[in-house]
């Protein structure tokens, strides 16, 4: 008898717990934020300066949700095949991918294998992605095959690196930054940003002012 009353005790105090919780007040963690929106126009003028001037991954938004910063980027990536490409790792900033068309062979994994940190003063570090490392290879690393329509997760700290890719891939990416490390990008930032050439504000690929060299095959 005095087990079934426990039983009956706790039940009750879970069912009051769960109560509780729903009728607790929550405030908006983001008072009074004001909505984003993106057109494809816009995405796709990225794409089309990525494509002319050799630029690999493009900040379009960095928008305050009031406890992270959300940027949305689209990478274009030419044709690689290369088992050894570099691997990429954040440290703060986790990044979902939509791939929007092409196809690819992506190798994700956290127990990185030779890693050097990336440079502060890199175009990714400062403007895009945080703090990082690159890495030689992925420790029992797994292998996706994505095409378009597909989405990935990469949490902060997990490697990723792009093995191979048939001709190119374009993704829209994600960026989730809740320490709020990389900056602000506004619409007006955008359209200025636009205006140029974008070979200051890109990160990685031949045409990028910083560092092409270590850029060149490797995932962001």
């Amino acid at each position: 008898m005095k087990a079934a009353a426990l039983v009956v005790a706790g039940g009750i105090l879970g069912a009051f717990v769960v109560l509780s919780a729903q009728q607790r007040e929550y405030a908006p963690t983001c008072k009074m934020c004001p909505g984003t929106y993106i057109p494809n126009s816009e995405i796709q003028a990225y794409v089309k300066r990525g494509i002319a001037n050799q630029l690999t991954d493009q900040q379009i938004r960095q928008v305050d949700i009031g406890k992270a910063n959300v940027g949305v980027a689209v990478v274009y990536r030419g044709k690689i095949n290369n088992p050894n490409a570099n691997v990429a790792e954040h440290d703060l900033v986790s990044e979902v991918y939509h791939v929007i068309d092409g196809s690819a062979t992506l190798v994700l994994g956290p127990d990185l294998i030779g890693k050097e940190r990336r440079p502060a003063d890199e175009t990714t570090v400062r403007l895009l992605n945080g703090p990082g490392n690159n890495a030689k290879a992925i420790r029992n690393g797994v292998s996706y095959e994505l095409k378009a329509g597909d989405a990935v997760v990469i949490p902060a700290g997990t490697g990723h690196q792009f093995t191979r890719i048939d001709d190119h891939i374009t993704y829209l990416m994600v960026r989730v930054d809740p320490d709020k490390i990389t900056p602000h990008k506004t619409e007006a930032d955008s359209k200025a940003d636009l205006a140029t050439d974008g070979r200051a504000t890109a990160g990685g690929g031949a045409g990028a002012a910083s560092s092409p060299e270590r850029s060149r095959g490797r995932g962001k």
